[in-house]
Parts: C-alpha cells; sequence; structure tokens
C-alpha cells in the first residue's frame, strides 16, 4: 500500500501519453494527406502545361538563326552551327524578307524547303602528314639523327572551321628511348664560387659517362658570368678592372657573359677549357644571369644547339637583377632579345637593360630549352618562386662546393623529361582552343590540367584530345597557320586553319541576272544580292524612289488606309512586314494582314497545341478540330470500364461524354445520383422468377420477363469479369432475410440476361446461451471489480485515518503527572525560631 499515492501520476502519465500519440497521429495523417494533394496536384499541373512546355520549346528553337537578320548564305551559315538556307526559288512567303530563308534545319524542313535546297556546309579535318612515332632502343644498332626521330604524332592537318562547331583531333606523344641531349652548363664565377669551379673542372668527362646511360648522343658546352661591366656593380678603378680580388688572389677582369666552350661531344676538351677558367668579383650580391641566360638562348649558331633535348644548368650562389636594375647604372634601354656575342663575349651589357621575365619565358620557350637552376640552399626559395613562372625548368640544391651538381642534373633531368605540357602559338581573333589528357593509369583532365601529362617514363605514350572552334570569321576570310608543340621539344603539330564563311551555291552565283529585275543584282542560292543602289527582294527598285506616295498605293488594301495593314513597310511597292521581338511569331501576307500568333487559344496555346496558325486561322492536326483545335475527335477518353461509349447513355462530342439522360452524369455517363442501383433495380423481378415470392410474386410474368434468366448452382458459376457484355454482379436480401446472389448483363443486341444462384443463403439464429452467459458473467466481473474497488477505497480511508490518529497522540504536550488542576495534599511549614541559641 505504500505506492497508492503514486495512482494519480501514473493515470496522469497514462492520459498524457495517449493523448500525445493521438496528436502525432494526427498531425502525420494530415501531413501525408497533404502532401497526397501536392502530388496530385502537381502531377495535374505538368499534364496541362507539357504540351505548352513542348511547344514553347519548339517556338524558340532556331531563334538564333532569325535574329541573325541574314541578307546572304553566307551571313546565315555565320548565325550558327545549327542555321541553314533554303535556296528555293519560291520559299518565301509574300511579304516575307529575304531574311526569312535563314532558319534551324528543323524549322525550313517543317515550313516545306526540300533537303536539298538546304545549304548547310559543315567543317572536316584532313590530316597531311601522320608519321608514327618512333620505337627504337638505346644501344639499337641503327642510328637515327635527331630529324629523323618522331615524339608527336600527327605532324601536320587541315581543319576547315565554321562559326561554333568545333573540329576536335587526337595528338599522341611518345618519350622516344635514346633521345639526344644537349646541356649547357652556365655557372656564376663571381668570387663566392671559387670552390665550385675547382669540381667543376672535372665535371665534362665524369657527366659524359652518367648520361651514357640515358642517351648514346651527348654533348656538353660551358659558358661563364659575373655581372655587367658598368658602377655600381663593379669597381671600375683600373686596377680593379685588372683584379677586382683583393690580396695576393689572382682573378681574372669582370665581364657580364662568356661563352668559354660550344656544345661539344669531346668531354676531355671541357675539363680542359673549364680548368683554365679563373675566379672574377663584383660589389654586390645579385648577378647578371639573366643577360647571360638570354644570350645562350637566342644565340643558337654560337652555342651549337641542335634540334633535340635542350638542357641549361644555371649554377649560383646569389640572387639575380631583372629588368629596371640596369637603372642603377645608368642603362635604360629594355633588353632586345638578340644575340650580341663577339668573340664569345656578350658586348652589349653595357647598353641594354636586363631581360624581365617575361622576356626570358619568351626566349626559352621559343627555342626549346629546358632550364635547371642548380643554386645553394640559402636561394632556394627565391628559385622556386621563379621556377613557377618559366614552364619546363627544375630547381636543385647546390652543395657548398658543387660536388653534388653530377646527381642534381640527373634528377633534374629525370624529373623535367617526366612531364609534358602542349603549349600553342598565337591564336588568330575568334579561335579558342581547348585540351583534354588521357594519361597513364587513367587519369583525365580538361581545361589548363588537360596540357599537361605528369609521371611519364621513357617509351610512354599519351594522347590528348584537342578541339579548335572559331566564333566568327576572319575580315578577309584568309587561311591561318597555328602550332602546338611540347614545352622544351623541337617537334610540333602545324594546323592549317580554313574558315567556312560562305555557301557552296554562291559560287554558282549568276551576276547581272535576269531574275533581279533586268539584271540589277546577282541571283544566288535562291535569291537576288542587289547591286549598289538598288533594293527590293528582286531589285526591282532604286534608293531614289523608296519614299514615292505612288509607291504606297500599292501596299494599301482596298477600302483601307493602312499601308501594309501597319504591320510592316512599303518598300518598292511591296510590304516587309515588321520582325516581332519573337522571332517565331511572322507577320505575312501581301499585306502583312496575316500572322501566326492571333489565332483562338485553348488552354493558353495558340489552337490548343493541337495545330498551326495560319493567317489568323487554326489548321488543325488530325483528329482534332474546333475554332481552336480544340476538339479532339480521340473516343478514347469516353471509353467506359465495360467497353461502350459513355456507358450507352450519350455521344462523345469532343473527347467529352455528352450524356443524354440528365440524370446519368460523369465523365462516361456512369453516375446517377436519383437512380437505384443496377441490383436494387431487379432484384425483385429476380426474386419473383427465381424463387417464386417478394414483392412482385404476383404481377411477375407481367413485369419481369424482359430477362433471360439462368440458375446456377453455386457462386463459383456465375459469369466473371472480362467478358465482352457489360456486366454487373449483385447480392440482395429476400422477404426471409437470406442472401442470394445474381448477375445482370446487357449484350450487344440489347438482351438482359440474368444468371443467378438457386439456392440463397439463409443465416443461422444466434445460440442464446453463451449469449446470456456472458451477459451473467460480465455483470458478476463488474460487481466483483466495483467490490473490490470499495474496499480498496476503505481500506485507505481506515489506514488515513489511523495515521493521523496515531499523529496527533505523538504531538499531544501533557500526561496525568502534569495535569493543570491537580494540587498536592502535602505542606511544608518551617519554623521561624528553629536554630536559634536558647535564652536569645
Amino acid at each position: 500500500m505504500v505506492y497508492l499515492h503514486l495512482i494519480p501520476c501514473l493515470l496522469w502519465n497514462i492520459v498524457t501519453c495517449l493523448y500525445f500519440h493521438a496528436f502525432f497521429f494526427f498531425f502525420f495523417f494530415f501531413f501525408l494527406v497533404t502532401i497526397n494533394h501536392i502530388i496530385w496536384y502537381s502531377v495535374f499541373v505538368f499534364q496541362t502545361n507539357l504540351k505548352f512546355l513542348a511547344w514553347a520549346g519548339f517556338l524558340y528553337c532556331g531563334s538564333d538563326c532569325i535574329k541573325a537578320n541574314a541578307k546572304s548564305c553566307g551571313e546565315c551559315i555565320q548565325a550558327g552551327p545549327n542555321c541553314g538556307w533554303c535556296k528555293k526559288t519560291d520559299f518565301l512567303q509574300e511579304g516575307e524578307p529575304t531574311s526569312a530563308r535563314c532558319d534551324d534545319l528543323a524549322a525550313l524542313k517543317s515550313k516545306g524547303c526540300p533537303v536539298e535546297d538546304i545549304e548547310n556546309p559543315r567543317g572536316s579535318k584532313q590530316v597531311l602528314e601522320d608519321r608514327e612515332v618512333t620505337n627504337r632502343k638505346i644501344g639499337a644498332a641503327e642510328k637515327l639523327k635527331p630529324e629523323a626521330i618522331t615524339q608527336i604524332q600527327p605532324q601536320k592537318l587541315v581543319l576547315k572551321l565554321r562559326v561554333g562547331e568545333p573540329q576536335t583531333f587526337s595528338l599522341k606523344f611518345k618519350r622516344a628511348e635514346d633521345y639526344p641531349i644537349d646541356l649547357y652548363y652556365l655557372m656564376d664565377l663571381s668570387y663566392s664560387m671559387k670552390d665550385d669551379l675547382e669540381n667543376v673542372k672535372s665535371l665534362g668527362t665524369a657527366l659524359m659517362f652518367e648520361m651514357e646511360k640515358i642517351t648514346s648522343d651527348f654533348r656538353i658546352g660551358f659558358g661563364s658570368f659575373v655581372e655587367k661591366t658598368v658602377m655600381p656593380y663593379i669597381s671600375t678603378t683600373p686596377a680593379k678592372l685588372r683584379n677586382p680580388c683583393t690580396g695576393d688572389q689572382n682573378c681574372t677582369s669582370p665581364f657580364s657573359y662568356k661563352n668559354v666552350l660550344s656544345l661539344t661531344s669531346e668531354g676531355n676538351k671541357f675539363n680542359e677549357l673549364v680548368g683554365k677558367q679563373h675566379i672574377s668579383g663584383n660589389l654586390d650580391s645579385p648577378e647578371g644571369g639573366f643577360d647571360a641566360i638570354m644570350q645562350v638562348a637566342v644565340c643558337g649558331e654560337q652555342i651549337g644547339w641542335r634540334n633535340v633535348t635542350r638542357l641549361l644548368v644555371f649554377s649560383t650562389d646569389a640572387g639575380f637583377h631583372f629588368a629596371g636594375d640596369g637603372k642603377l647604372g645608368g642603362i635604360v634601354l629594355p633588353n632586345d632579345g638578340k644575340c650580341h656575342l663577339e668573340n664569345n663575349m656578350y658586348t652589349m651589357s653595357h647598353y641594354y637593360d636586363y631581360p624581365s621575365i617575361a622576356h626570358l619565358v619568351q626566349k626559352l620557350s621559343e627555342n626549346n630549352i629546358q632550364t635547371i637552376f642548380a643554386v645553394t640552399e640559402e636561394f632556394q626559395a627565391v628559385y622556386k618562386e621563379l621556377k613557377n613562372l618559366i614552364p619546363k625548368s627544375a630547381v636543385g640544391t647546390l652543395s657548398s662546393n658543387s660536388s653534388n651538381v653530377i646527381q642534381l642534373i640527373i634528377d633534374a633531368y629525370n624529373s623535367l623529361s617526366s612531364e609534358v605540357i602542349l603549349e600553342n602559338s598565337k591564336l588568330p581573333k575568334g579561335v579558342t582552343i581547348s585540351y583534354k589528357s588521357y594519361c597513364k593509369n587513367g587519369v583525365n583532365d580538361t581545361q589548363e590540367d588537360g596540357r599537361k601529362c605528369s609521371n611519364i617514363s621513357i617509351g610512354d605514350e599519351v594522347k590528348f584530345e584537342i578541339s579548335v572552334t572559331a566564333n566568327e570569321c576572319p575580315r578577309k576570310g584568309q587561311n591561318e597557320t597555328i602550332k602546338i608543340k611540347p614545352l622544351g621539344f623541337t617537334e610540333e603539330v602545324e594546323i592549317n586553319l580554313q574558315f567556312v564563311c560562305e555557301c557552296q551555291c554562291q559560287n554558282e552565283g549568276e551576276a547581272n541576272s535576269p531574275a533581279c529585275h533586268e539584271g540589277n543584282g546577282t541571283f544566288e542560292c535562291g535569291a537576288c544580292r542587289c547591286n549598289e543602289g538598288r533594293i527590293g527582294r528582286l531589285c526591282e527598285c532604286s534608293t531614289d524612289e523608296v519614299n514615292s506616295e505612288d509607291m504606297d498605293a500599292y501596299c494599301r488594301r482596298e477600302n483601307s488606309t493602312e499601308i501594309c495593314s501597319n504591320n510592316g513597310e512599303c518598300i518598292c511597292g511591296q510590304c516587309v512586314c515588321k520582325k516581332r521581338e519573337n522571332t517565331n511569331e511572322v507577320y505575312s501576307g501581301k499585306y502583312c494582314e496575316c500572322d501566326n500568333f492571333n489565332c483562338d487559344r485553348s488552354n493558353g496555346l495558340i489552337c490548343g497545341g493541337n495545330g498551326i496558325c495560319k493567317c489568323r486561322v487554326c489548321e488543325c492536326f488530325p483528329n482534332f478540330t474546333g475554332s481552336a483545335c480544340d476538339c479532339s475527335l480521340d473516343t478514347v477518353p469516353c471509353m467506359a470500364s465495360n467497353g461502350q461509349i459513355c456507358n450507352g447513355r450519350g455521344t462523345c462530342e469532343c473527347g467529352t461524354c455528352n450524356c443524354t439522360d440528365p440524370k446519368f452524369q460523369g465523365s462516361t455517363c456512369e453516375m446517377c445520383q436519383t437512380c437505384l442501383g443496377v441490383c436494387a433495380e431487379h432484384k425483385d423481378c429476380v426474386q419473383c422468377r427465381a424463387f417464386n415470392k417478394g414483392e412482385k410474386k404476383e404481377t411477375c410474368s407481367q413485369e419481369c420477363m424482359y430477362f433471360n434468366m439462368t440458375r446456377v448452382e453455386s457462386r463459383d458459376k456465375l459469369p466473371q469479369p472480362g467478358q465482352p457484355d457489360p456486366l454487373s454482379h449483385c447480392k440482395e436480401k429476400d422477404v426471409d432475410d437470406c442472401w442470394f446472389y445474381f448477375t445482370y448483363s446487357v449484350n450487344s443486341n440489347g438482351e438482359a440476361n440474368v444468371h443467378v444462384v438457386e439456392t440463397p443463403e439463409c443465416p443461422s439464429g444466434p445460440d442464446i446461451i453463451p449469449i446470456v452467459a456472458g451477459v451473467v458473467a460480465g455483470i458478476v466481473l463488474i460487481g466483483l471489480a466495483l467490490l473490490l474497488i470499495w474496499k480498496l477505497l476503505m481500506i485507505i480511508h481506515d489506514r488515513r485515518e489511523f495515521a493521523k490518529f496515531e499523529k496527533e497522540k505523538m504531538n499531544a504536550k501533557w500526561d496525568t503527572q502534569e495535569n493543570p488542576i491537580y494540587k498536592s495534599p502535602i505542606n511544608n511549614f518551617k519554623n521561624p525560631n528553629y536554630g536559634r541559641k536558647a535564652g536569645l
């Protein structure tokens, strides 16, 4: 009983939980109903507007071609890749301008232009030179010349470009084995590189030995640089010009750049000449290395570059001067990017400024030179930034004395040669190019990354897909040539661009043709191109006659003062109809009195989307009629589920049932709000004929002989749905409250047929004993439950009263010994003389 106080709380929780679940169920049900209505409405709107969307898409197809307002076939095909020109002589309707010959291909066909009369020249590609890439192994007996090795395919092709139509071709690149290499070592000979020079002196033979593992055709050269020979870069005192070093150091005179050794295959000669070199000196820390790089790039004959892999190793332990720094020495002329070597010495360092980075990039790229920056750790960050600006370049860390330079060169070469980057020459105006790469291991890229492939080993083959598009024709229509090549390689693809800016039929034109009003124009592509000073569709007018009032009379309808119905201009006595903002809405007719957009509409669509508007009258598609083509002749929407049109109670008009009996309604006249059902209508007659009972028992022979009746043994024997005749299954009660089953159908001859189960189903009476026993048991159980509840409440009440009594008893403040009216019978008196001495 200690938990009885929790019963109200428990009941409250149960009620709250039930309320919450009921609320949640109601909300969820409401949500589902709402979603269902939204979906239903969306489907309805979609179905309603599907035709509109399709029609709108058709209307705007080809609008770019019409907006171009092309006066000739050439102008038309430049309007877009899908534009065509109809050269059929009688193609134009009366009042239509010549520009109406230009339209989308599908639109021209729909307007009645035969395919053979549509001018639609297309672009093309033609490969002129297509040598296979070279398959060559290192150490092969046959030694090929560099120009006989092919790493890129194809080599030459012609692209015919039509405006807006891209032409695509595949380019294959394969890195050949045993490909020749030219390496030029360009070294900083300022004083800080003294210990490095000692190691470089033996570089020739050592590097030749290592490079033989890569190629059997290797050449090496050497050059050195210091700084411009003017103040403040060097000291110009005579003594310092002879020996710029301090103390007893023997240094050579300062110089800008010196070509010590042109490219050679003799490693010993490299060692010999480099061994004779001496350190020089300058005043400032940055060096004049850019002057030297420029001369190495542009002085190809003096350096001895071949059309092979060209490597330039730039070795220094300092920064660099660039364009603008020459002003410190009074040098303001920009570097001209030309070779100025005399006796292998750069002679114009005092005259031209340092080159800019962009200028260097251009010259290195033009001459297919790949640069390796071998610099000390201190300047790694600077040259890595420079590497990002110079394509096909690498940076290696040079030890303090250049002892690792050979390994640095090998690593840098492998890094450079493992990546191929395509670049193209300057594109003509209006021409664009795009790349897509197909690299190793299924790596594909587009846009800028589509120009390159990485991690390429010797013998690997990669492909590029290149698309060239002309967005406009050149003014003079002349051919152009562009070139595509891999950076750092001399091989290239030469592409001749030919622009398709005219139609073939223009070459077949007849000058001064009689068809153009006595030879006042050239008849080409089905239309007249008027001579200067003549206008009109047939060049029938001169420009002096255009504003003549007499001409306007030919542009007015009878009994009308409107020129060209206010929908066009009168030119040469003929109406040329206006163009509307929507290029698919067209005025036509001799007086521009017709149009294709003011016909009757249905569901917001011209001609209901089921016809074509011609001269403000709808020409309906097959199976449609009406002024707005909104009346369908198709009877499928009127077909009822029983196979009858409108259930035999109406006619199908414009795809909708028109019920002949006004009490029937619905999409197929299937509903009747005031009618008895088929089963209820015939049950009395079926009952009297089958079982000889019911309300019509006495009049059965007079009122119920309108159908043929067939008895069957059971419900399974009744006719089932699927037969040709409409069929109704019925279950009705007879006068004895028994169920009887029958079917009612009408055949194609109008005869009614009834199939009835010969034995009705009569339900047995209720079993009284279980019902009485259940009622008694229920009363007893309810009584016991009430008694238990009453007993429980009484126990609770008694316990509460007893607990209250116990509490009051414990809180009492008095007992029998502390009775407030109790008085003790004992009195105490004290003798005042007690204890005094006698005689006092």
